[in-house]
């Protein structure tokens, strides 16, 4: 990971707090990471929880002028080698799959042109649903590789699908995607 610039997403679900203990491990494994938080991911956890982590700001604005003259999308899609999402919300989701682009972590996946990760956490139910099922579907088919997610305890006090997968089984995705690309680059 030493050497490695990665692109940690962060929407707005209670996993967000597990979002921590991933940083924390690419941080101490060497890699530099730029946390990019949605408005819906501060009801859950703050930026300076990350920032501690990283050493970095956490960047939440599509337009920031005086640190990003380009547009932050822009200037972090062409430093970062891997984007994952995590935890990656249905709303999210859906957005990736339409192309759609209204905050800055939106806008950045279009932007993005390495590999991208997505962790999906949400209730049973939402990922149950067939229309997010689609969404996952056209996501994979658009060549973004989805960790999860995992059956257990959910915040909505049920057992079922939809538990974000573990901060260790994201890293080991991660790893394996970086030494994929690396391997499949000229010179790599």
């Amino acid at each position: 990971m030493i050497g490695r610039e990665l692109i940690i997403g962060v929407t707005g679900g209670v996993a967000a707090y597990k979002t921590a203990a991933l940083v924390s491990q690419l941080v101490q494994a060497g890699a530099g990471v730029t946390v990019v938080m949605t408005a819906s991911a501060e009801q859950f956890i703050g930026p300076a929880t990350f920032a501690a982590l990283t050493g970095r700001a956490v960047v939440r604005e599509v337009f920031d002028a005086s640190a990003h003259p380009l547009g932050a999308h822009i200037d972090l899609a062409a430093k970062a080698q891997l984007l994952c999402v995590a935890p990656a919300t249905a709303n999210f989701m859906a957005k990736a799959a339409c192309g759609l682009a209204d905050d800055l972590l939106s806008t950045l996946y279009l932007a993005f042109p390495g590999p991208v990760l997505a962790a999906p956490a949400m209730n049973n139910a939402m990922w149950e649903k067939s229309a997010v099922q689609r969404n996952v579907a056209q996501l994979r088919s658009d060549g973004v590789r989805i960790i999860g997610p995992e059956e257990g305890w959910l915040s909505c006090r049920v057992k079922g699908m939809g538990r974000m997968a573990s901060p260790e089984g994201i890293f080991a995705a991660i790893c394996e995607t970086l030494d994929e690309s690396s391997s499949s680059t000229p010179g790599g």
